[in-house]
């Protein structure tokens, strides 16, 4: 029997929010792979791979912006309800922070430009690699959230931000040290600090989507339901 034309309707809708699901999913991998490569460009102070990451950065704007064309088109074309309308929603969010995470990453290489000949300790390289590994998993895994609607796992990815807080204010601490021992050291620390921060923004925008994912799954904002829990315990 052929189908009818709201069937082709129906087929036609889901296929949009499929491919709005994909979109995010494909700028999530361009974004892990910039920030992967800009940590790794610090750290072995590469400045050819620094180059490179900055080309990432066009391409992450212009899958940005195909992401806000597609929600306004579906929104104006389809006026979206209840869950649809918030995966909508939140796919404009997420793909802002998607986008200012790889503007972390370009931070990251603009940086590196500018350093040459780091003598710093092997404490200092441990730490912005256990960084960048931290914040990559904790991307990963509040994109995972996001697009199983696994609202468990965004509180998990939310509960583990203090970690990279704590890396960062360790390395804060160490670069500082560096900076007065030495003032000769003080602009390579500075570009040093500001890489650092890059990286914990990084954690910053991945509680963002984390917190997105949670919405999109219980139409609830996870910061109101955390403090509703605190209020019944008290």
């Amino acid at each position: 029997m052929p189908a009818t034309l709201n069937e082709h309707i129906v087929t036609s809708y889901e296929d949009e929010l499929i491919d709005l699901n994909k979109s995010i999913s494909e700028m999530g991998g361009m974004v892990e792979q910039a920030i992967t490569e800009g940590a790794m460009a610090l750290l072995k102070l590469d400045h050819a791979q620094a180059r490179n990451v900055r080309t990432f950065d066009a391409q992450i704007d212009q899958m940005q912006q195909r992401i806000n064309d597609s929600v306004v088109s579906i929104i104006a074309r389809r006026q979206p309800m209840a869950t649809d309308l918030r995966m909508v929603v939140t796919a404009i969010q997420v793909a802002n922070d998607l986008e200012r995470t790889g503007d972390m990453a370009k931070q990251l290489a603009k940086r590196t430009l500018q350093l040459e000949n780091l003598g710093l300790a092997p404490k200092f390289y441990n730490g912005v690699k256990h960084m960048k590994d931290l914040v990559s998993r904790q991307l990963q895994a509040a994109l995972d959230a996001y697009l199983t609607r696994d609202s468990k796992a965004a509180v998990e990815v939310c509960n583990h931000d203090d970690e990279i807080d704590a890396i960062y204010n360790s390395l804060f601490r160490e670069l500082l040290t560096y900076m007065m021992e030495d003032p000769r050291n003080i602009t390579q620390c500075t570009h040093l600090l500001f890489c650092a921060k890059s990286l914990e923004r990084v954690g910053d925008h991945a509680t963002n989507i984390a917190e997105a994912a949670y919405y999109l799954e219980t139409g609830h904002h996870l910061g109101a339901d955390e403090q509703q829990r605190q209020k019944l315990e008290a």
